[in-house]
């Protein structure tokens, strides 16, 4: 089974409310199995734009056993309840890539 991978840019716009999403999307990440391999940490960007990746842009990069686990992990309550503090208090992208 492949594993997969959520890849998240997040410009966190109000800090303060956003520590709500963090303290929830912990705990949502391990109950539905996965592991966080990139939260925050410095960047070096070598090709292409990064025009997103000015002050206050992060990058995370969650591991989960499979797909399924990480779609799962998407439409669970218990993210899906985290999910709407993270869209009020900032911009970015998210997506879900199978592994190697």
């Amino acid at each position: 089974m492949k594993k997969a991978y959520v890849v998240a840019e997040i410009n966190v716009t109000n800090p303060t409310d956003y520590e709500g999403y963090r303290a929830l999307s912990t705990e949502a990440v391990k109950q539905y199995g996965g592991q966080f391999l990139v939260r925050g940490g410095q960047r070096d960007q070598r090709e292409g734009e990064d025009a997103t990746h000015n002050a206050g842009w992060r990058t995370v990069i969650v591991e989960f056993p499979s797909l399924e686990q990480a779609q799962r992990w998407y439409q669970s309550p218990e993210y899906q309840k985290a999910m709407v503090i993270r869209q009020a208090n900032s911009v970015g992208r998210l997506f879900i890539v199978e592994g190697a």
